[in-house]
């Protein structure tokens, strides 16, 4: 079976920022990691669309930078989509100090481990996805995201 990244964007600003082959190549990293094949889109879009998908499907009347949806049932082969919001992560990264990019990259990564079933809602599935993150950023030669406990 295959992998296919379809990246869809709705949102001018994403064009200029050209990171869509470096968007495919991280999901593709990911899945390759974690021996996964199939079908995924990305929402490249604003921080209006999030808060309409994070307000209409988490019940979260906010912003947010990314979402992921499983797909649903039916679908084999497809693991479903991602939605990243422009502006959300380029207030981020200008806040935290990090290239647009590599946040964006790390934003791939994250909503590309939530579609395989990782999540961060306990100190433990937290410490692991954030660790899977981390190495994979690395391989892309992205800085770690997390800040090292000393």
């Amino acid at each position: 079976m295959s992998t296919s990244v379809v990246i869809a964007i709705n949102d001018p600003r994403w064009r200029k920022a050209r990171l869509s082959t470096a968007i495919r190549r991280a999901i593709g990293t990911v899945l390759v990691r974690e021996g996964q094949h199939g079908g995924l889109t990305v929402l490249l879009t604003d921080a209006t669309a999030l808060h309409q998908l994070n307000r209409d499907f988490r019940g979260k009347d906010k912003p947010t930078n990314v979402l992921s949806f499983a797909p649903g049932p039916g679908l084999k082969g497809y693991l479903g989509d991602i939605a990243i919001a422009y502006d959300v992560a380029a207030d981020e990264a200008e806040a935290a100090g990090k290239s647009f990019a590599h946040h964006v990259l790390h934003l791939s990564v994250h909503g590309t481990l939530h579609l395989l079933g990782y999540d961060h809602e306990d100190e433990r599935e937290a410490a692991l996805m954030e660790a899977k993150e981390s190495l994979i950023l690395q391989g892309l030669g992205v800085p770690a995201p997390y800040e090292q406990a000393s």
